[in-house]
């Protein structure tokens, strides 16, 4: 008689104990709003900090850099949200509306 692990072994039971795992691909829209916000914001304070620094607007050279880079530190983390979400909306593999984390 052959040997039977039964620690291993799936039975109805077992089938019918577990629960349907459904995926909730609804659009997050106030996580969305804030991305694009970052976005927005991000760009503006990048172009006017890189206006500022040409041109000696507003003080110093070191203003205008200050707004660019921290324009910078918003523009990327907007632009990377606001690309999965677009990605998620157009329903490219890979890409849902859960990878976008919770505010």
């Amino acid at each position: 008689m052959a040997y039977v692990d039964h620690a291993f072994s799936i039975t109805d039971e077992d089938i019918m104990m577990e629960t349907s795992y459904t995926v909730n691909n609804k659009p997050p829209i106030k996580e969305i709003a804030l991305a694009i916000a970052l976005l927005v914001t991000g760009t503006l304070g990048i172009v006017i900090g890189s206006l500022m620094a040409y041109n000696h607007v507003g003080g110093d050279k070191a203003h205008g850099l200050f707004f660019a880079i921290l324009g910078g530190i918003l523009f990327i983390p907007g632009s990377y949200y606001t690309r999965i979400a677009y990605y998620a909306y157009k329903g490219y593999k890979g890409f849902s509306f859960s990878n976008i984390p919770h505010v």
